[in-house]
This record gives structure tokens, sequence and C-alpha cells, in this order.
């Protein structure tokens, strides 16, 4: 955590992971070939964003415990879903080597920050 009160969910760290990795997706797609516009760039653009906005959302319904675990196990399963869109990307030969293991890595710390967010939210859910 960012800081030991959580006002919103720019406080929690793994969003700001996640919505800064969306953002480094879209730029590394930029130079994707255009025929892949409508698939590999959109696919991966739009999961890489999901595991943002699936946090914010379940942010905002916290008080629902089990709606709030509910998206951040959503968010979870876009985090996977845009690793396996890198992977393509890598055999495609759009991104190069150490671009994929240094998004794959961190897209792994955020499945990390996930789980353990999915398992603690009791002890910050007093906000």
């Amino acid at each position: 955590m960012k800081t030991d009160v959580i006002k919103s969910c720019k406080d929690l760290k793994v969003y700001q992971m996640a919505y800064k990795l969306s953002m480094e997706v879209f730029e590394i797609t930029k130079k994707f070939p255009k025929e892949e516009t409508y698939s590999l760039t959109d696919q991966i653009r739009r999961s890489s964003r999901s595991v943002a906005m699936n946090i914010r959302e379940g942010f905002a319904k916290r008080k629902y415990e089990q709606v709030f675990i509910r998206h951040l196990n959503d968010a979870l399963g876009s985090s996977e879903e845009t690793r396996g869109w890198l992977d393509f990307s890598l055999d495609c030969k759009y991104m190069l080597e150490n671009e994929h293991k240094r998004l794959d890595r961190q897209y792994d710390e955020v499945n990390a920050m996930l789980y353990s967010l999915m398992n603690s939210w009791r002890n910050f859910s007093k906000i």
C-alpha cells in the first residue's frame, strides 16, 4: 500500500502498477502491424486495461466484500489473458524478448499482489 489509509483505488499499489502496465502495452502496440489492429492489438489493449478497471470497479463496491473479491479475481484473469497475448506478440516478433520478459515479470508481480489483496482485504476493509 502506498499509504496507511486507503482513500481511493489510486492508493492501491496494485492499481497503480496495473494502470502503468496498460499504458506500456498501449505504447508497445503502437508499433504492431496494421493487419493486427482489430485482432491482437485490440485484444491485448483491452485485456491490459481490464486489469486496472476491474480493480477500480471492485474498489467502488468494496462495501460488499465478495463483489470486490470477484472483481479482483476478474482482474487476475485479465492479467493472465494479457500475458497470453504478450506471448503471441513475442512469437509473432512484434516485440523484443527483453520487453516481453520485463512485462511478463511485472504482470506476475501484479498477480501476486492481487492474490494477497484478495486474501487480506479484511485487514484493510475499515476504510
